[in-house]
C-alpha cells in the first residue's frame, strides 16, 4: 500500500485571548466616564513610547496633537492616544493624559535636564455627544481633564465595550453607539488589535434589521452570530442611519495597533487600509458631518519579516479586525441610567 503522508494545515488566524486591542502584547487600556454628564474617555496607553500614525477622512475631525505623527517631522512616537467625548471639550482629555505622564518622568525628552520636565506626546480625537440629554453645566469647568487622569490611571489589560469610556455618550445612527475592540492573532503569530467609539451618522445595520453590515467578518458569534443572509443594500437608502445629521454631531474614531515593529510611513499606510474596515460596518461612512480619524500604532515587539506584503496583510487584518470592532461597540451598548434610548438588542 503506498503511504501518503497528511498534509499539514496551516493554522486559521483566531481573535486573541481577550479579543480586545490589548492583546497586542504591550498595550493598555482605560476608561472612564461621567454618567450625569452621558460622556467619557478611552486612553490607548503603550508600555514605552510608541510609533502611530493617522488618517483623517471625515468632514468635519476635531483632532490633537495629529501633525506631529507626520513622517517628515522629529517626534517619532507616542506616549499615549485619546479618544474622547464632548467635541471640542473633550480635547481637554489629553491635557489630564500628560499630567499624569508628566508626572511619571515618560515623555519625550529631548531637553532632558534638571528641571525641565519631560513632554509628552499624546495625540487625541473627540466625537460629538453633547446633545445626549445630559447634564451640561458644567461653567468653566468641564470634567475632561479629570477624565483623561481618572482613565489613563485606570488602564490595564480588561476594560468594558458598549456603553463605557469615549463611547459612553455615543450614537451609532439612530440606535445607542459605544466603545468596541477586537483582536486577531495570525498563522504566524502577527497580533492586530482595534478600538472604535462608535458615534456614526451612518447605520451599523443593513436597512431596519438586525443584521450588522459587518457580519461577513464576524468571529464566531461575537456580536450575535447571526450571519450574512439579513444583508441587502439598495441606493439613497440607509436604514436606521440618523434622520437629521448636523455638522459636527457625528464622528467614529478608533486606533488600531499591531505588535509588528513598523516606521511611521509604514504606520500611516496602516492606518489609511483601516480605514476601510469603518466601510465594511457604517454605512454611509465619512460624510461632510463627520469627523472619522484612525489611527495606527506600533508596539514593535516583533520585527517586520517580509516587507510591504507583510505591512499590506496587517492593513488588512486592521481593517477587518476595526469592522467587527464597531459592530461589537453596538452589540454591547445599554442604555444610559435612566433613559429609553433605543438600542440594537431592542430591535
Amino acid at each position: 500500500m503506498l503511504f501518503v503522508p497528511a498534509m499539514t494545515q496551516k493554522p486559521a488566524a483566531a481573535p486573541g485571548t481577550r479579543n480586545l486591542i490589548t492583546d497586542v502584547p504591550g498595550l493598555r487600556v482605560g476608561q472612564a466616564q461621567d454618567a450625569a454628564a452621558r460622556t467619557g474617555v478611552s486612553v490607548i496607553l503603550p508600555d514605552e513610547r510608541a510609533v502611530a500614525s493617522c488618517d483623517v477622512r471625515g468632514g468635519g475631525p476635531g483632532t490633537r496633537e495629529t501633525d506631529a505623527l507626520a513622517p517628515e517631522n522629529l517626534v517619532e512616537a507616542i506616549d499615549a492616544i485619546v479618544l474622547s467625548g464632548g467635541s471640542v471639550y473633550g480635547l481637554a482629555a489629553g491635557d489630564g493624559v500628560v499630567g499624569w505622564l508628566g508626572a511619571r518622568g515618560r515623555g519625550y525628552g529631548g531637553l532632558a535636564r534638571p528641571g525641565v520636565p519631560p513632554s509628552p506626546v499624546v495625540p487625541g480625537a473627540i466625537l460629538f455627544d453633547l446633545a445626549n440629554g445630559g447634564d451640561r453645566d458644567w461653567g468653566e469647568d468641564p470634567p475632561y481633564r479629570r477624565l483623561g487622569r481618572e482613565a489613563v490611571a485606570a488602564a490595564g489589560l480588561d476594560f468594558a465595550l458598549g456603553t463605557a469610556g469615549g463611547g459612553y455618550g455615543a450614537m451609532a445612527g439612530s440606535l445607542k453607539g459605544g466603545t468596541g475592540s477586537a483582536s486577531i492573532v495570525a498563522a504566524d503569530g502577527i497580533t492586530v488589535g482595534a478600538l472604535v467609539c462608535v458615534n456614526s451618522f451612518g447605520s451599523v445595520v443593513a436597512g431596519d434589521d438586525r443584521t450588522f453590515w459587518a457580519a461577513p467578518f464576524e468571529m464566531g458569534d461575537e456580536f450575535g452570530g447571526l450571519g450574512v443572509a439579513g444583508l441587502s443594500a439598495r441606493p439613497d437608502v440607509w436604514g436606521l442611519a440618523k434622520a437629521d445629521p448636523k455638522a459636527r454631531m457625528n464622528t467614529t474614531i478608533a486606533c488600531v495597533a499591531t505588535d509588528v515593529v513598523l516606521t511611521p510611513a509604514q504606520a500611516k499606510r496602516v492606518a489609511v487600509m483601516a480605514q476601510d474596515g469603518l466601510a465594511r460596518a457604517i454605512r454611509p461612512i465619512h460624510a461632510p458631518f463627520d469627523g472619522d480619524v484612525v489611527f495606527a500604532l506600533s508596539t514593535g515587539r516583533r520585527p517586520l519579516e517580509g516587507g510591504d506584503f507583510t505591512i499590506a496583510r496587517i492593513g488588512a487584518l486592521a481593517a477587518d479586525t476595526l469592522a467587527r470592532a464597531v459592530a461589537r461597540a453596538v452589540f454591547e451598548a445599554t442604555p444610559w441610567p435612566g433613559s429609553d434610548v433605543r438600542c440594537w438588542r431592542d430591535l
